[in-house]
């Protein structure tokens, strides 16, 4: 499984995930996850910070020590570190930019969704980057992170991510190649204060899928 690494220092290694392998190690531990192929490389313990859905492609982050991993991990809790994703979203979008606040909680198997009373406050902050005829580009910025959030929210508003077989019209969603979602760029402050922004490329997957369905890419 091919991966890239973008930032690496004594204290975090960053890389671009490829869609299709897990953040993390999943039931079956004999399958490789990027945390393990990581660990392997660099013979050392990684300390998990973060995780992306094994569909989704983009900027995840590891840490090499438990200073840095609490740290890091104060900074998710405290909402300091900033995300940013781009999607491609059946519809188009007429607002240029809007906030979705809707609580979410796991409905079972694995399928989370919107729920107002036992929900967990979620905040995803969007502005739309491109439109086209029947999709729309978005640029995703979300304050919380809660699992499957992105993909929670649009489709909450009639916007599914185009390819996500989980939430939207699975026989519509099946004809795409990957989900359409990639996690674009991470910023984050290391011990000592030092600002680090790291930001992956979309992956040819993803560019190639959005040339055949918009003419763009």
């Amino acid at each position: 499984m091919k991966y890239e690494i973008l930032f690496e220092d004594d204290n975090v290694i960053t890389v671009s995930k490829p869609e299709g392998i897990a953040s993390i190690t999943e039931n079956d531990t004999t399958i490789d996850s990027l945390h393990s192929l990581l660990e392997k490389k660099l013979n050392q313990k990684l300390f998990i910070v973060h995780r992306l859905d094994k569909e989704v492609s983009g900027v995840i982050l590891f840490a090499k020590n438990p200073r840095t991993h609490k740290f890091i991990n104060d900074q998710f809790a405290e909402r300091k570190v900033k995300k940013y994703y781009t999607a491609l979203v059946h519809g188009v979008v007429k607002e240029n930019d809007g906030v979705i606040k809707k609580p979410i909680r796991e409905f079972g198997s694995g399928r989370m969704g919107i729920d107002d009373r036992k929900g967990k406050p979620s905040e995803t902050r969007f502005h739309v980057t491109e439109r086209f005829r029947d999709y729309t580009m978005l640029e995703l910025n979300p304050s919380t992170g809660r699992r499957h959030q992105l993909r929670v929210h649009l489709y909450s508003i009639g916007y599914p991510i185009v390819g996500d077989v989980r939430y939207g019209d699975k026989i519509i969603q099946e004809k795409f190649s990957r989900i359409m979602l990639h996690a674009k760029r991470l910023e984050f402050l290391l011990p000592g204060e030092k600002t680090i922004s790291v930001e992956a490329p979309l992956p040819d997957s993803f560019r190639n899928q959005l040339k055949r369905l918009t003419g763009n890419g």
